[in-house]
């Protein structure tokens, strides 16, 4: 955290505990608009300034300098809720790193904040372990509304990271919990969207269907991105039984309920969405796919992040390769970097599905067969029955092939 910012937060923390208002701080020698610009940290004290101030609050000018654990977290957050930029999270990392006896609830706030910073960097571990210390504390601190939030946002990592059957377990208690405390229809929402996807993971589609048209419509026809992300979780949920004209039902609405500037962001990921289901269904639709991820391309130039510029590249190979354009989706998957990918478990195995698949195309046979073998295997013991049965199709279909 720079100095200025830390003297900013500093500075609102001692003028809200003496239940100042700014204009009453200011007094008559600075403006309330500078002492805002102070307290945000867009402008730096001078020396005079810090006197006055200090003679108005009544402490020595160390004060708005201390650096114990606590006043650093309560700094570090309060600085990074107020901006948009990950340096400032960064600020409330390294302030997590050495308080251990700080208010639980700023506590769970920070670790909230940092679970975040994680997930938009794909960095699924050090999210995992933030997640789960913010459930202990909501658990410690028996409020449903942070339970609800951290075990749903802990079973999402869980999903996305593999870990299916534990996944599962979360995400049931914080439907339970939902419901059981009436926490409000976002925080019930959030957690049926969790729930579906989950179940759809580990192959619990009747209960994923069901839990998705509960989902729908709890959300009804709010022009919103809760609407937009349950119409596309129930066309997910259809796509895995089969029912891929529901699934497109389903996409389409959700594509057309959402403005891409209320949420430029998802509006692209639907965009990927809609662009796996007509690639991965059969036959394969081609031409509205190359349609789908010419949008997402354009708007995640602008906003994407590193995980989504990596699944945009996937599935830009899966469309060369459904097109018999091999040399192209070679050439597409060599801007990866396979030992740092930030995909989601799902996501990484379908990557491996179809570089497996290439390898053959490209001669490899039995390379790509033993790739086969090997993820098959491993998403079965990952409890993914559904991805686990798409792989054992798949090979199937190629050892009917002749040689």
């Amino acid at each position: 955290m720079t100095e200025e910012a830390s003297f900013g937060a500093h500075l609102r923390a001692l003028r809200q505990k003496q239940g100042l208002s700014q204009a009453a701080l200011a007094g008559k020698e600075i403006s309330t608009g500078y002492l805002s610009r102070l307290e945000s940290g867009t402008r730096q004290p001078t020396e005079r300034v810090i006197t006055y101030l200090a003679d108005r609050l009544g402490v020595d000018r160390s004060a708005f300098f201390a650096t114990d654990t606590g006043s650093s977290l309560n700094a570090a957050v309060s600085v990074a809720t107020s901006t948009d930029g990950d340096d400032a999270v960064e600020a409330v990392v390294a302030a997590l790193a050495s308080a251990q006896d700080d208010d639980p609830l700023l506590r769970w706030q920070a670790l909230w904040l940092v679970a975040r910073f994680h997930r938009r960097r794909g960095q699924h571990v050090e999210e995992k372990a933030g997640l789960a210390e913010a459930v202990r504390i909501a658990d410690g601190l028996a409020l449903a509304a942070l339970q609800c939030r951290s075990r749903t946002e802990l079973a999402r990592c869980l999903r996305e990271s593999g870990d299916i059957t534990e996944a599962l377990e979360h995400a049931v208690v914080a439907y339970r919990m939902a419901k059981e405390a009436n926490v409000g229809l976002s925080d019930t929402g959030k957690t049926l969207l969790t729930l579906v996807s989950v179940e759809a993971e580990a192959g619990r589609l009747p209960d994923a269907r069901a839990h998705a048209d509960e989902l729908v419509a709890l959300v009804g026809d709010r022009p919103d991105a809760l609407r937009a992300e349950a119409l596309w979780t129930a066309a997910t949920v259809r796509s895995r039984q089969g029912d891929d004209d529901g699934a497109r039902t389903f996409l389409q609405q959700a594509m057309e309920s959402l403005d891409s500037r209320v949420d430029p962001v998802l509006w692209a990921r639907l965009r990927l969405a809609a662009a796996s289901l007509y690639l991965y269904a059969r036959p394969t639709l081609t031409e509205p796919a190359r349609a789908c991820l010419a949008e997402a391309d354009k708007a995640l130039s602008l906003v994407g992040t590193p995980v989504q510029q990596q699944e945009l590249l996937t599935l830009q190979a899966q469309l060369a390769f459904e097109e018999g354009l091999f040399a192209d989706a070679r050439s597409i998957l060599d801007r990866l970097d396979f030992d740092h990918l930030a995909l989601s478990y799902r996501d990484r195995i379908r990557l491996q599905l179809l570089e497996s698949l290439l390898l053959i195309e490209e001669g490899q046979r039995e390379q790509g067969l033993t790739r086969l073998k090997e993820l098959g295997a491993e998403a079965h013991r990952d409890s993914n029955v559904d991805l686990a049965a798409k792989v054992w199709r798949v090979l199937a279909e190629v050892l009917e092939r002749s040689p």
